[in-house]
């Protein structure tokens, strides 16, 4: 039997990482968490998180270059930047939800919807 909260705790840790930043720091702590905890929710809530983070950055990236393709248009610009927002507010509603859903029911691993996964 496992800590339940102990397992909330580090679960929440994991898939909240992402709001300390969005470089290679914030991945840091769900990659350290899955190689330092034996408990098996602990750690799908880690690769969960992991995967989490690697598709924020290939959607950012995917952003990124079209901002840079297409900024000096007027139009693209005025579509990009809604796009922008819409992905910055499920970058961040979906975080919020993990959290939630790891703290009310701490036994099933949260998993993101419409993301690939690499782990």
């Amino acid at each position: 039997m496992y800590d339940t909260d102990k397992r909330k705790l580090l679960s929440a840790l994991s898939h909240g990482a992402i709001f300390f930043s969005t470089t290679i720091v914030s991945v840091g702590i769900p990659i350290a968490i899955l190689l330092v905890s034996d408990d098996p929710i602990v750690k799908e809530n880690a690769k969960e998180s992991i995967n989490f983070h690697f598709n924020v950055w290939f959607y950012g990236a995917i952003l990124g270059a079209l901002f840079i393709l297409f900024g000096w248009l007027v139009l693209p610009l005025l579509l990009l930047g809604p796009l922008a927002g819409i992905g910055y507010f499920l970058h961040w509603g979906l975080t919020i939800w993990a959290i939630t859903q790891v703290f009310s029911n701490p036994d099933i691993p949260f998993r993101y919807p419409f993301i690939f996964r690499v782990f």
